[in-house]
């Protein structure tokens, strides 16, 4: 089955809300935050010991948080019981330059690769799991 974006402009929902903010568990929310800085190129918004948050160009939009949890155990991946919880797509110009930078920063590459040439996995110093996927495919 091939899926398709569909044209969002034209909807009639009213928003109940808006996405203040996704968080993620992690041992490190230090460590965490300056990954995904480096990544996204997100300024650091908020800084604790047992908390961080990231938000975009002029602090505007959603944020990102990383709330340290004790024993934190990363998602498995692959995981056949689907308990990864979330992922990011993070849509990019050149998928192997992306995924080099990524490593360089603390990513790791999983052996198991279900995109073939569409997307690619890694995950986080944390162990979260997220996909570099070409950016022209989201437009």
């Amino acid at each position: 089955m091939v899926g398709r974006l569909t044209d969002m402009t034209n909807t009639t929902a009213t928003a109940i809300a808006e996405l203040a903010m996704v968080s993620l568990d992690c041992a490190d929310p230090k460590a965490e935050a300056d990954f995904w800085s480096a990544v996204l190129g997100w300024g650091l918004a908020y800084e604790a010991e047992s908390y961080a948050m990231l938000k975009g160009a002029g602090g505007s939009g959603a944020a990102i948080g990383f709330g340290k949890v004790e024993d934190y155990q990363p998602p498995a991946w692959p995981n056949p019981q689907g308990t990864k919880q979330f992922h990011f797509d993070l849509g990019v110009d050149d998928i192997a330059d992306a995924e080099r930078r990524c490593v360089e920063l603390g990513a790791t590459v999983p052996d198991d690769q279900p995109g073939a040439d569409r997307w690619r996995v890694l995950q986080d110093p944390a162990g979260h799991p997220f996909c570099l996927t070409l950016l022209a495919n989201w437009t």
